[in-house]
């Protein structure tokens, strides 16, 4: 999610590693800073804010040296602030890490390493990487690095130096992306593709489990046992705009295709695998309120009220506690009612959309307590909130959204599962089942992502993609999937689209159905499944277009549809995730047949932080 540089050889550190931030800017980040290696020990520079800030710092205390690292950080753990930003150092500053993703079990580390007399200095979980790298550490970096990370559990990518290893740089890679770059008699590590660009097109792709031990011009590769691996070198010859994207065309397409780690990230740390329950730290929320709670009232703007609709869903079906779902934009102007021991889900990937932020403001004047599902740590909505559920999606480039969508609505899943099980409405066995569907989610939109040849041949066929107007329909889970479904490609392809609670369909919009009206039905395996085939049936009766997203191995729907779009079994509370990915490759493809700007459609800001 955030930037990682690094470098050893005879340039300065400090001008590669700065450029190379720079390049990887476009991602977001929140703080940064640089650690060298020079006569004068292990010196550092941080900073609060975007990147001219540490260019700033540099100029006035300068480093030098020939061996560094440098990140760009998108907080995850601890809010943003010079103390919690990277690199992060063991007690002695003498060990520097910086790192990508995040550590599970960082917290039984942190308990254990301050039994031992470590004093933390941040709120981070990178932090206990350098101090159990320290722990370890009898002269050999590389050693040291090997055996801390056999301790860890959680993704990481990670760069690590030492005061007293100064021709060497260690990295290692679990889930988190990690590049190794080799030059003449020098060397590179990156987060992206675009960091070392410049300097070298001769790159080795880290795979999980590798730990890197970089001299210059030389990488030695060992397993976290300390098997020997060989690497193959790759020659890079993306242009700098397709290195951005990691070679996507668009960030629109790179961020859908992010999806299955996006909610690898989600669940991170918050389910186990056999596990019965979720863990939320950041919620706030007491038992005794949360049993006390007679109403919920989720706000949120565009996808995320998508998102909201599909959490009201879980949280009454499961949680048994009635929700109140609101456009943000209007629940200010209804003078709303907020009965004693109401809790406000906001909802937003920014989380600097004003009319969100108003709606908060709002409800605690009146009471509620408030605990929002947002992206950016540190946001304004996750400021003015009691407790917080962070999507740990990254960054998102692209204005339409995807994989914010779909983390959202895994973040309400797992909310849905902690508040029935802390007022008692779920059993542990239920729990468990429901954490193994979630867990089971990634792997099956990677399948859809390996599958997409069917939606590019629709999207490229005239009668949809030359479409005026089109249609979504869909029931229960997956009537916000409709709405969702409709928004993307109207907001990308500029083609008028509107979505509909199937069953409402007779009462207008079917008025509008001819054999030039395309209409995408989500008509999955599950309790509505009959209902939505006796909707199909009725188009086309009427000589409309049905496009169906339906379940693996239902033959059945041919019969019904013009084409048909098949996802994954899937528990059917859990649909909308695996859903969200045909149409939002749909909407792409759409577009770009269409010739139009996928990243930057037209009129729309990512971030809506006006009324």
């Amino acid at each position: 999610m955030c930037g990682i540089v690094g470098y050893i050889g005879d340039k300065n550190p400090v001008e590669i590693i700065m450029a190379g931030l720079h390049r990887l800017e476009y991602r977001g980040y929140d703080s940064a800073g640089v650690a060298v290696v020079n006569e004068n020990g292990l010196e550092c520079v941080k900073s609060l804010g975007k990147l001219k800030v540490m260019d700033a710092l540099l100029e006035e205390h300068p480093l030098t040296g020939n061996l560094g690292i440098g990140h760009t950080r998108w907080a995850t753990h601890g809010v943003p602030s010079e103390v919690n930003s990277h690199p992060h150092f063991d007690m002695q500053k003498e060990i520097a890490v910086v790192h990508n993703g995040i550590i599970e079990n960082y917290q039984e580390l942190r308990a254990q390493l301050e039994s031992e007399g470590v004093t933390f200095r941040s709120q981070t979980d990178t932090e206990t990487i350098a101090h159990l790298v320290r722990k370890y550490y009898q002269g050999d970096l590389f050693k040291a690095v090997q055996r801390a990370l056999q301790d860890v559990e959680g993704a990481y990518a990670i760069g690590v130096i030492c005061k007293d290893n100064p021709d060497v740089m260690v990295a290692a890679r679990h889930g988190s992306p990690l590049i190794v770059g080799v030059g003449e008699n020098e060397a590179f590590i990156g987060s992206d593709v675009p960091a070392i660009m410049k300097y070298t097109r001769d790159v080795y792709y880290i795979d999980n489990g590798h730990v890197c031990e970089i001299a210059r011009g030389n990488v030695r590769t060992e397993d976290l046992q300390g098997n020997p691996v060989a690497l193959e070198m790759k020659h890079v010859d993306w242009d700098d705009a397709a290195a951005e994207k990691e070679g996507y065309p668009h960030f629109m397409l790179k961020e859908i295709h992010q999806q299955p780690d996006v909610i690898r990230n989600t669940l991170r740390g918050r389910v186990e695998e056999g596990s019965d329950a979720v863990y939320l730290p950041d919620m706030n929320i007491s038992v005794e309120e949360l049993k006390a709670c007679q109403k919920i009232t989720i706000v949120a703007c565009g996808t995320a009220w998508h998102a909201g609709m599909v959490g009201k869903y879980l949280i009454e079906k499961f949680a048994k506690v009635p929700v109140e779902l609101d456009l943000a934009s209007e629940y200010r102007y209804r003078d709303p009612i907020v009965p004693p021991h109401t809790i406000m889900i906001p909802v937003s990937q920014s989380g600097e959309t004003a009319d969100t932020l108003e709606a908060i403001r709002i409800a605690k004047s009146l009471g509620a307590k408030v605990t929002s599902i947002v992206n950016a740590v540190g946001s304004s909505v996750a400021r003015e909130s009691h407790g917080v559920v962070y999507q740990q999606a990254g960054p998102e480039i692209g204005v339409a959204s995807t994989k914010a969508y779909t983390s959202q609505v895994t973040a309400f899943a797992l909310f849905t599962i902690w508040l029935a099980e802390s007022r008692g409405i779920m059993d542990k066995a239920q729990a468990k089942e429901m954490i193994s569907h979630l867990r089971a989610i990634p792997d099956k939109i990677q399948s859809i992502l390996d599958n997409q040849d069917v939606i590019k041949r629709l999207a490229n066929t005239p009668k949809y993609r030359d479409a005026q107007s089109a249609l979504y329909l869909g029931r229960s889970f997956n009537f916000p999937s409709a709405l969702e479904g409709a928004l993307k490609l109207k907001e990308i392809s500029y083609i008028h689209a509107e979505g509909y609670a199937a069953g409402e369909m007779k009462h207008g919009p079917i008025a509008l159905v001819t054999d030039e009206l395309p209409v995408v039905c989500v008509a999955v395996q599950g309790d509505t499944y009959d209902k939505m085939v006796s909707n199909i049936q009725e188009i086309k009766a009427r000589a409309g277009l049905v496009v169906t997203v339906a379940t693996e191995g239902d033959k059945d729907i041919l019969a019904h549809s013009e084409d048909v779009v098949y996802i994954p079994e899937c528990y059917e509370p859990y649909s909308p995730i695996l859903v969200a990915v045909p149409l939002q490759l749909f909407a792409y493809y759409v577009a770009v047949n269409r010739g139009c700007d996928v990243d930057q459609p037209r009129n729309l800001a990512k971030s809506v932080t006006v009324e």
